[in-house]
């Protein structure tokens, strides 16, 4: 699902047509020639829709990496070297990580005159590095104390050394599903800002698809094509990327391993009992 998703808007905004060209078709259902219909203006939706896809995906991923590299400096690289470091880095997340990270957004956006990809991207980035730092930096802190660490800290080694062959590798699992936390808070933060008209200017994303049909009363005309197609990408990518994120914490988490195995098994042997219990009751109507 998500490969199909990423493929589509990677593909298809060189293939479709100048999603903002108006034509005078009007408000219009999907057709052979608008696969998803077209707006009141006559733009069709379908090329709308690839764009979007391919801006909401570059948000997403471009808050994810900053937001990752921020959370590894706070994190790791602070709660390693430790002592007052550590002690400025830990109360600055913590300041960051009270103050309600919407709210921001809001009042950090409608300051923006010009707001691109990058500008969104930005604006949050600032509310969402906060709490992976928080869970990277407990990571480190029980690394730190590793007899291996403790060993390559004695020969010699340098601190980046030890910070990028030592502690980073096993941070990698829990990493990776920060990361992905990251990208569906973005997504999702990015579509409540278009939504509410403090989104990316002069470029589509699936909350400016849903800003512009909220606008044209698509959902007053029965227009469920442009505004469906967007809230449907928005839900499957979400629920993709949080499927990915339990296979993940499974993985990185021995007890939650062990419960899901054993909840199976139960399962199981639940299903057994009631197979025997159906096959007794079979063979006692049949003598």
């Amino acid at each position: 699902m998500i490969a199909a998703i990423a493929l589509f808007g990677l593909i298809f905004p060189f293939v479709v047509q100048n999603p903002q060209a108006i034509s005078d078709v009007g408000l219009s259902g999907p057709s052979g020639d608008h696969l998803l219909g077209t707006t009141q203006t006559g733009q069709d939706v379908f090329a709308q829709l690839a764009y979007a896809t391919r801006g909401s995906l570059l948000i997403g991923v471009l808050v994810g990496v900053v937001a990752m590299a921020l959370a590894i400096v706070f994190g790791v690289i602070g709660t390693y070297v430790g002592g007052f470091v550590d002690e400025a880095f830990s109360l600055f997340s913590n300041v960051v990580l009270v103050i309600p990270g919407l709210p921001l957004a809001i009042i950090v956006s409608s300051y923006v005159p010009q707001k691109g990809l990058v500008v969104i991207a930005f604006v949050i980035v600032i509310t969402s590095w906060a709490a992976s730092a928080r869970v990277l930096r407990a990571i480190t802190l029980s690394l730190r104390s590793r007899d291996y660490v403790a060993a390559s800290r004695v020969s010699g080694e340098k601190t980046w050394r030890i910070v990028a062959v030592e502690i980073l590798p096993n941070v990698l699992p829990v990493l990776a599903s920060q990361f992905l936390f990251a990208v569906i808070f973005a997504i999702l933060a990015e579509a409540g800002l278009s939504f509410l008209g403090l989104g990316v200017s002069g470029q589509f994303t699936w909350g400016s698809m849903l800003y512009f049909a909220q606008n044209g009363l698509a959902l007053r005309l029965g227009a469920w094509w442009w505004f469906v197609p967007p809230g449907l990408m928005i839900a499957l990518l979400g629920c993709a990327l949080s499927l990915m994120n339990f296979a993940i914490d499974e993985i990185i988490n021995p007890k939650l391993r062990d419960q899901t195995r054993a909840g199976v098994s139960r399962a199981d042997r639940k299903r057994l009992a009631r197979a025997e219990a159906a096959a007794g009751t079979t063979e006692g109507a049949t003598a």
